[in-house]
């Protein structure tokens, strides 16, 4: 039988989802669990699939101070003053582990006007207005015109952000690789509930050895 959720190596690219300052700075309200010993494993997916000449995708949150487009979970909060992923802040940057160049700066107007911000050859960031990298986004059309069908996951504050974004990729149809040791607030059994609706789990160090290895008939 075939099985349809098997990831293609030739079709395949790269998310991180929130890995942005905010995520991972001490005493920050978004910092999970996991985080410091996650962003090794981030950077290494990234500079491993830059290598490999595969798409990578960025998805970030942005808040402005107004709350007008934050989710209803936080908006009141930030309304009252919460400082989290404001535009054009240190915090909302990306992490400098996975940066192809420390000078590289989100562009905040462009991002909140759905535009994709290209960083590197086959490297984008995009903005996301709710949790998953889908919702309201070009993300599935960008990946369509790329003949991506598989999708490698890492990230920070998986409970949310990251397992929302598994689920709509699933939605999609897209195949999903999730880097079991590039997450942050990642409880195991989170974890293990992807791998029982068809997701494949792999530490960074095996999603790399998978993505380079020699092509097989059936490229999984």
């Amino acid at each position: 039988m075939p099985d349809y959720t098997a990831p293609e190596r030739g079709r395949v690219a790269l998310l991180t989802v929130n890995a942005q300052r905010d995520f991972t700075l001490p005493g920050s309200t978004l910092k999970a669990c996991g985080v410091d010993g996650a962003l090794p494993a981030m950077g290494a997916l990234v500079q491993g699939f830059r290598e490999q000449g595969a798409p990578v995708f960025h998805a970030v949150r942005l808040y402005r101070p107004d709350g007008s487009n934050v989710d209803n979970f936080r908006r009141n909060a930030v309304e009252e003053g919460l400082r989290i992923l404001m535009p054009g802040t240190f915090g909302a940057e990306l992490v400098d582990d996975i940066k192809p160049q420390k000078t590289v700066r989100l562009d905040p107007d462009g991002l909140m006007n759905a535009k994709f911000q290209e960083i590197g050859p086959k490297e984008w960031i995009f903005y996301k207005p709710r949790w998953g990298a889908f919702h309201k986004t070009a993300l599935a059309e960008r990946l369509e015109a790329l003949d991506v069908n598989t999708l490698v996951v890492c990230g920070c504050n998986f409970a949310t952000s990251g397992r929302a974004t598994v689920y709509e990729a699933g939605a999609r149809d897209f195949r999903v690789i999730l880097a079991t040791d590039a997450l942050s607030g990642a409880r195991e059994e989170c974890v293990c509930e992807m791998g029982r609706i068809g997701v494949y789990l792999m530490n960074a160090e095996n999603c790399l050895h998978w993505l380079v290895a020699a092509p097989k008939s059936d490229a999984a």
